[in-house]
């Protein structure tokens, strides 16, 4: 049985459970997330009204529960709101919260080279709900996943964006060429590896996604590997808590020239964390790092022991996931965790993939419209 009771003088309200375990709520905090019509629009949930409108000598009157119902009504208004209990629980906030530094939330699995690849069939990703869902939720659950027998078609990679949001065009265009080509005329287009690193770190914000798309594979060796950053993350934390910390709370800088009418440039620390302590992004790219200049003097030592370790372990095969594309079979990342790498290949034969750059809103966005619909 739930009992409900005003407490501090109508600033607040107490909800006691069956297990007697008491969440507070505040008057003003219960009276700006009020579902009604007039509070919140019925079609898109959007406020209706400022938190300037609401009177700061805001009061609750009366509470009284009905089953898994509560009505409030609310002084100097006279405004009758009804809330569902099971909502206000799950948006509790009256806990107590003893930050973690690098804490991730429930949806977040960090991984080693052990993972199974998470994967399904481009066909299947058209045609059934369940299966998209299921894909889109690896993808934020692992910060990757591939998909297989797509068509080998140029610019076929946009199909695949086009399943749960847009491109995000940048300077390179709406998508860029890999195109190498074994033993080349041409040094540019050669087979050689590439340390795992994240995309476009001299961006600000950085392309959330990325996605890479296989045309052509005949060549040996070209596999792709991914790095769990956030694994790595957490590895600096146990081995040597400074370590997280210095790269956590100091900036590196980026930068990327590509022609006279191109000049990036950010600065972001290689472990981003939210206010409350959230591990909530990675960046490492050796080729893009610009010279470090926002650590002090007497921590730049401990700085580039972090740094160094950090890549240890992005080259460390017991972190790395790897896989053969061939043709029809992509992969997307999350690029503020993921980082992916080439191995080197030779002999005869080409590689061509196409890729392109998306955003995170937007797949989770359509993840979180799929898990309403099917559940």
């Amino acid at each position: 049985m739930i009992t409900v009771d005003i407490a501090n003088n109508g600033k607040a309200v107490a909800i006691t459970d069956a297990k007697n375990k008491t969440t507070r709520f505040h008057s003003l905090w219960l009276r700006d997330n009020a579902l009604d019509a007039e509070t919140r629009d019925p079609g898109n949930g959007q406020k209706l009204i400022t938190l300037g409108s609401i009177p700061t000598d805001l009061i609750i009157s009366s509470a009284q529960s009905n089953g898994s119902k509560l009505a409030l009504r609310f002084q100097p208004e006279d405004k009758l709101v009804e809330f569902d209990i099971p909502w206000l629980l799950e948006h509790a906030y009256d806990k107590v919260c003893e930050p973690t530094s690098g804490w991730l939330p429930k949806e977040i699995t960090t991984w080693d080279a052990s993972l199974d690849v998470p994967a399904d069939r481009y066909e299947q990703l058209c045609k059934d709900p369940k299966t998209l869902r299921d894909w889109l939720q690896n993808v934020q659950r692992y910060g990757f996943a591939k998909l297989t027998d797509a068509p080998t078609e140029d610019g076929a990679l946009f199909n695949v964006i086009d399943l749960f949001g847009y491109v995000r065009e940048t300077n390179y265009g709406r998508h860029f060429e890999v195109r190498t080509t074994v033993n080349p005329s041409n040094l540019a287009y050669t087979g050689q590896g590439l340390q795992a690193h994240t995309d476009n770190p001299y961006r600000d914000p950085v392309p959330t996604l990325q996605l890479l798309y296989c045309l052509e594979s005949s060549a040996a060796g070209g596999d792709s590997m991914v790095v769990d950053g956030f694994r790595a993350a957490e590895i600096l934390r146990e081995e040597n808590p400074a370590w997280f910390d210095v790269l956590s709370q100091h900036c590196a800088r980026f930068e990327y020239a590509g022609g006279h009418d191109v000049a990036l440039h950010s600065k972001r620390p290689m472990i981003e964390l939210a206010p409350d302590g959230e591990l909530i992004g990675v960046r490492f790219n050796n080729r893009s790092a610009a010279a470090i200049t926002d650590v002090p003097f007497d921590k730049m030592e401990l700085y580039y022991e972090a740094y160094r370790r950090l890549a240890q372990l992005a080259d460390d095969p017991d972190l790395q996931v790897s896989f053969k594309l061939q043709p029809g079979d992509a992969f997307i990342v999350d690029n503020t965790r993921v980082l992916h790498a080439r191995k080197a290949y030779s002999g005869n034969g080409t590689r061509w993939l196409q890729g392109c750059y998306a955003d995170k809103d937007s797949l989770l966005s359509k993840l979180h419209t799929l898990n309403n619909t099917l559940n």
